[in-house]
């Protein structure tokens, strides 16, 4: 399963990426958000694949492989899994390039391609970014990748507070946690 874009391709990992998981992984710059996704050694990019693999045998889906198309350089990892919040089984909305493609547009260009193809192939799910409060360039991805900022998700992180962006969460009460005409949002 491929994911292209104008300038870009997205394709499944394979056992031969483990490498470029831990040189993204790896690199403190790409991870400076989210310090507790950085690996330090290739033992952890191998788990890493292989939890990724797993969702891919058990979905058909995940977390795809970045490349430019123009000459096949790996330019990070983009992708969707299933995660539970809230109760309930959503899609969490992950993108990591390595630094050198920052500030080219190709981090939103994955993305937008990566919801695209959601909202094509699991049109009923919906989709959470987690982000940093601090991550501009995140939340512009998100935002440009059509989620919208939801303040009322919003949880303590891993690594610091989560400002969560969402599409196709139901709609909810000004000022709650409460689906509007639903039951309690609960967690």
């Amino acid at each position: 399963m491929e994911i292209v874009t104008a300038r870009l391709a997205l394709r499944r990992p394979v056992a031969a990426d483990v490498d470029a998981i831990y040189e993204v992984h790896r690199d403190p710059e790409a991870c400076h958000h989210n310090p507790s996704d950085l690996l330090a050694t290739r033992t952890g990019a191998e788990d890493v694949f292989a939890r990724w693999d797993e969702h891919w045998r058990r979905h058909g889906f995940g977390y795809w492989v970045v490349t430019a198309r123009a000459d096949g350089t790996t330019l990070g990892f983009c992708g969707l899994k299933f995660v539970r919040f809230r109760d309930r089984e959503v899609l969490n909305l992950f993108y990591r390039l390595a630094p050198a493609a920052w500030g080219s547009g190709m981090g939103t260009e994955a993305a937008t391609g990566v919801v695209r193809w959601a909202g094509e192939h699991l049109p009923d799910w919906p989709i959470l970014a987690r982000v940093r409060p601090g991550n501009v360039a995140s939340q512009s991805v998100a935002q440009r990748a059509g989620l919208i900022r939801s303040p009322a998700l919003d949880e303590p992180g891993e690594d610091g507070p989560d400002w969560m962006y969402a599409i196709r969460w139901p709609a909810l009460e000004p000022g709650t946690d409460h689906p509007i005409g639903g039951q309690r949002a609960t967690g």
